[in-house]
């Protein structure tokens, strides 16, 4: 199998120039039209640990569920304006959705943008926004991965402040979930990894977590995406007990559009897996 050719989505979707721009234009759109937004909250130290959260209509000092989506990009491109428009479905259902950015490889490497992502959850335990809530993480391509990271993560090892299913659910969209077979393409030269550190990094050889029960991972993928990608998004479920679905025609960049649409399926699944999280 041709892993260069499986994993490479811009050569695999000629037209993602375009469809970046459109990304580009529709996050500016509804970080101008959004009821309330909170721009660049700092959630750690760095230039880049910053997010935007974005609230719905509704009082922000009422009981609102929220998600956290993060970016892809392959651990190495993009940052949280690109994808605001990802809160805009959710929104319009009631959900608050915080976007983070993060550091980059090959300046960083992949295990520190995985605890800058713990931070970010951690931080939003702690914002108004956030306490006394568990929290849904979902994202795209390296987001996805970072999500389903974060629903593995052991809460109370890294603060005993925490409760353990901080993360209580996640719903990754195009994720990369097996960072082995990337070691070989130009896609996973920034990352710097061996083997086994891309398998201690890789979300489908962890034990799911005990708190994650059969609902608490849903993972999504294009229809039109690549056998590997499919492969992936198919394994992680099953390791997990999870679910998965394929949307028909997407590709690895149109598989965002419906979390504009409050009336897809995918925003309305985002907006039931957040409200069902409990308080604690």
């Amino acid at each position: 199998m041709d892993l260069q050719a499986e994993y490479d989505n811009r050569a695999r979707v000629p037209e993602h120039p375009r469809l970046l721009e459109e990304w580009a234009r529709a996050s500016a759109a509804w970080r101008e039209a959004c009821p309330r937004a909170e721009l660049g909250l700092a959630y750690g130290p760095g230039e880049r640990e910053r997010l935007d959260l974005f609230w719905p209509a509704a009082d922000p000092a009422a009981d609102t569920p929220v998600a956290l989506f993060i970016h892809g990009g392959y651990w190495q491109a993009l940052d949280r304006s690109w994808v605001s428009h990802c809160a805009r479905g959710p929104n319009l259902l009631g959900i608050a959705v915080a976007v983070p950015s993060y550091d980059l490889c090959p300046a960083v490497p992949l295990a520190r943008i995985v605890e800058q992502m713990r931070a970010a959850a951690a931080f939003l335990r702690r914002h108004p926004a956030g306490r006394g809530r568990r929290l849904l993480a979902s994202g795209h391509s390296a987001g996805g991965h970072l999500a389903a990271m974060l629903l593995a993560t052991e809460w109370r090892a890294l603060d005993p402040a925490l409760p353990p299913d901080l993360v209580a659910a996640a719903l990754p969209v195009s994720g990369v979930f097996e960072l082995e077979p990337l070691l070989g393409t130009t896609m996973g030269a920034a990352l710097r990894l061996d083997v086994a550190e891309a398998r201690r990094l890789s979300p489908r050889f962890l034990p799911r977590p005990a708190h994650a029960g059969p609902a608490s991972l849903h993972a999504v993928v294009g229809g039109a995406e690549s056998a590997e990608f499919l492969r992936q998004t198919r394994d992680m479920a099953e390791a997990w007990g999870g679910g998965w679905e394929a949307l028909p025609g997407a590709n690895h960049f149109t598989v965002l559009a419906p979390l504009s649409d409050p009336a897809s399926p995918l925003s309305r699944r985002l907006a039931e897996m957040s409200r069902g999280l409990a308080r604690g």
